[in-house]
């Protein structure tokens, strides 16, 4: 398999994972994500480059990857003319010199709603880029699959050995897990709150790491403010839980929107959509989930820290990390969560290969 804008490699973590993958070219354009994956699965197929300069295409049965979904996202200006939109016309350029029999684009769910998905579809038309590949869209929860996140993307399965549809949920509603699956038994207060001071060589540059998950478990300084903020907020809770001389003027001045923000976690509830700034309370629903009532309930007042954030996204413990604090966070909150990957790419072997396939592997999170 291919995997194009790698990124730190959480969807090659979840193909591997499920066996019978073997990754021949890995393409990302920043370092110290590219040294990630190569810390985890090895140096010699990563290129570490832009990926429109990149010509070496080899045959491969199988291409993933998510093109920059900037200007797609609700977070984004979801400008039309964004370059990094155009990407994906580099995603079909590998397709085309592959020819692999199935690829898999993942992106945020406005894809499937914009301008550039409508020339997507169109090149699957006689004539166009993709002719001969049968397109299927649509949006995959990833608690669905187990990962303890609400975390909803669109997918796009193209396929030249017959229509593919999506994967069917492998975990109902009433089977989510929480956050407590992967949270429970953490020190709830870090020790320490930088990265080991180590370096290593990779891709011929010297970059911070390689980190374990221990070293992830980061503490925060917060201030004062911040931490009466932090106990005034349930469970579920957010910003509207403030009272009013708690209240930042532009939030006391917005009375809508951004309703997750300065929230905290439910235990036995999957936690929303692990972003970048994971460990900034004010960007999310970060906050850890313990919180008992009265003015000596047992609370764990902080963020939560970057190991938590990459179990909630499903990473293994013995992924290996390298780059900055700020640089290992991008990487986390811009994977696809491993354990969705897997879920796809188990339900994808019976369609790759014409011999049978094993049932797939049960959820490692139930036990």
């Amino acid at each position: 398999m291919i995997d194009l804008f790698a990124g730190c490699g959480g969807m090659t973590a979840g193909f591997v994972a499920a066996g019978d993958y073997r990754p021949v070219l890995a393409v990302e354009w920043d370092l110290h994500a590219a040294a990630t994956y190569a810390a985890n699965f090895g140096e010699d197929h990563v290129r570490w480059a832009d990926i429109t300069t990149v010509t070496d295409i080899p045959p491969a049965d199988l291409i993933i990857g998510g093109p920059p979904c900037q200007g797609f996202s609700n977070l984004g200006s979801r400008d039309v003319d964004d370059p990094r939109n155009q990407l994906w016309k580099q995603y079909l350029r590998f397709v085309r010199g592959a020819r692999p029999k199935v690829f898999v684009i993942e992106n945020v769910d406005r894809f499937l709603s914009s301008p550039e998905f409508a020339l997507l579809r169109a090149e699957a038309r006689p004539g166009g880029l993709l002719d001969g590949y049968h397109l299927t869209p649509g949006l995959l929860l990833a608690a669905d699959f187990g990962v303890p996140q609400r975390r909803k993307r669109a997918f796009v399965i193209g396929s030249r050995v017959g229509p593919i549809p999506l994967p069917a949920p492998t975990h109902s509603r009433d089977r989510w897990h929480g956050v407590r699956t992967v949270l429970e038994g953490l020190p709830e207060h870090p020790a320490h709150k930088t990265l080991p001071d180590s370096t290593v060589e990779i891709l011929g540059h010297r970059v911070p790491g390689r980190f374990k998950s221990a070293d992830l478990h980061l503490a925060r300084t917060p201030t004062a403010l911040s931490l009466e903020r932090y106990r005034a907020i349930p469970p579920g809770g957010g910003r509207f839980d403030l009272p009013d001389h708690l209240l930042p003027r532009c939030w006391r001045e917005k009375k809508t929107g951004t309703t997750d923000v300065m929230g905290r976690m439910r235990w036995d509830e999957p936690s929303l959509t692990i972003r970048t700034e994971f460990y900034k309370p004010e960007k999310g629903q970060y906050l850890h989930p313990q919180w008992e009532p009265g003015p000596h309930g047992h609370r764990v007042d902080r963020p939560i820290t970057h190991l938590e954030a990459a179990r909630l996204q499903t990473f293994p413990d013995t992924f290996e990390w390298c780059g900055t604090k700020i640089q290992v966070a991008k990487q986390i909150g811009n994977a696809v969560p491993p354990m969705l990957a897997e879920a796809i790419a188990h339900h994808l072997k019976p369609y790759l290969s014409a011999t049978p396939t094993p049932a797939p592997a049960p959820c490692r999170l139930c036990g």
